[in-house]
């Protein structure tokens, strides 16, 4: 999780969110937000981080993979981990708004579809949750 803080904060003008994906205990692929330098609503953290892992491992199917993530995908994101068959998710902070991974609804375990996703959840929640407050309190304060 703290590498998945790192890549979150390298992000500047983008909501701080940072995604690792580890392989056999290696660190494989990072993402971050890139919405709004990109101009693509797809463009999540988790999302880049996916993408970047199945060019890596040659496949869609990221089946012996960790997805560590700062806050709780959204219900595109965890649709994106479901399809990519990731057996395991690390969270760092809940969103309490869109999140679908426990928090609003929760797409990773339903019995709806065919893939379900084992997830730790409040991993450094605490730094993860400081993290995106910070950033809003600076956005609103004019410094973003």
């Amino acid at each position: 999780m703290k590498e998945a803080i790192a890549v979150a904060k390298t992000s500047t003008y983008e909501v701080p969110v940072g995604a690792v994906v580890v392989y056999k205990g290696e660190v494989i692929a990072k993402g971050y937000n890139q919405r709004e330098t990109l101009k693509d609503p797809t463009a999540h953290a988790e999302i880049m981080a996916i993408q970047e892992a199945s060019k890596k491992l040659g496949g869609w199917r990221l089946i012996d993979c960790t997805l560590y993530v700062t806050l709780e995908p959204c219900a595109m994101c965890a649709g994106a981990i479901i399809n990519a068959r990731i057996p395991r998710l690390v969270i760092g902070a809940m969103d309490n708004r869109f999140g679908c991974c426990g928090s609003v609804d929760n797409l990773v375990d339903s019995s709806k579809f065919n893939h379900r996703v084992e997830v730790t959840y409040g991993v450094l929640e605490d730094e993860c949750s400081l993290l995106l407050k910070n950033f809003f309190k600076d956005l609103r304060d004019g410094k973003i």
